[in-house]
């Protein structure tokens, strides 16, 4: 990688590090919740993660763009925009659940270069950079092969959703799987760039849920895209499949698509 791209990615573990400080800190204590406006739960310690990482940001890069799931766009025409989630998993983080994880990507050109997943409760980190293998603290990890989706673990945020038809796709998909496990998080793709699981699928989720995943899963030499086998940008949709072998990951799109 380039000075700049080393520079970059000792930034983005830098603002790991400062999320993962306040996020520790408020962990299972007394904290406010408030239920947005599509009925899910925020909490004053996603806000002041979010707040402190923008801060850091724009006193770093103020050239730099900022989408974030609590406050918004910031420059989203720049030619780099970092994509935050502060706590992905507000659910589990509420209720004491050690699951949930900081989300931080990097995009140049509207497409992910740069992802941490990163477990501030576990103390434990992936980091993805095109370029380079994808870490988990500190040691490169690689996806496993799967022989067919029969053979498959699959992970997936929830089987339930306001649009029908994605419930019935998703159903075809976890019928053919031999297991499947729900509401992991992003841990979900964490393992399966660790080589531990093989396929994630999810909908009715936002960028800042998925961008930072994609260099992590391709850096471990697995694939991530939108149902229709389209590479995930700053544009894409709410639909998103990763799997660590790709013949799973084709296998999956075939049934996604009926």
């Amino acid at each position: 990688m380039t000075k700049t791209s080393d520079e970059l990615l000792q930034f983005a573990n830098s603002l790991a590090d400062a999320s993962g400080a306040i996020i520790r800190r408020r962990f299972r204590q007394k904290i406010n919740v408030e239920i947005k406006g599509d009925n899910s739960p925020v909490s004053d310690a996603d806000r002041e993660t979010e707040s402190e990482l923008r801060r850091l940001i724009g006193a770093r890069f103020p050239e730099h763009g900022v989408i974030g799931e609590e406050y918004g766009q910031d420059r989203p025409d720049a030619e780099f925009v970092w994509v935050l989630d502060p706590i992905d998993g507000t659910k589990s983080f509420i209720t004491g659940r050690p699951l949930f994880g900081t989300l931080i990507a990097l995009c140049r050109a509207g497409k992910p270069v740069l992802g941490i997943i990163d477990h501030p409760a576990l103390d434990e980190r992936w980091v993805g950079a095109a370029g380079q293998p994808t870490r988990f603290n500190g040691n490169p990890v690689k996806v496993r092969s799967c022989s067919g989706i029969g053979a498959a673990a699959m992970f997936g945020s929830s089987p339930h959703s306001r649009t029908p038809s994605n419930e019935v796709a998703f159903d075809r998909v976890r019928r053919a799987a031999r297991q499947v496990l729900y509401s992991s998080d992003c841990y979900a793709y964490g393992l399966i760039a660790c080589g531990f699981a093989d396929l994630c699928i999810e909908f009715g989720i936002g960028i800042h849920d998925f961008l930072a995943v994609v260099p992590v899963i391709e850096g471990a030499g697995g694939i991530v895209t939108d149902w229709n086998g389209a590479s995930l940008t700053i544009a894409s949709g709410d639909k998103v499949i990763a799997a660590g072998d790709a013949g799973v990951h084709h296998a999956a799109m075939e049934l996604l698509a009926g």
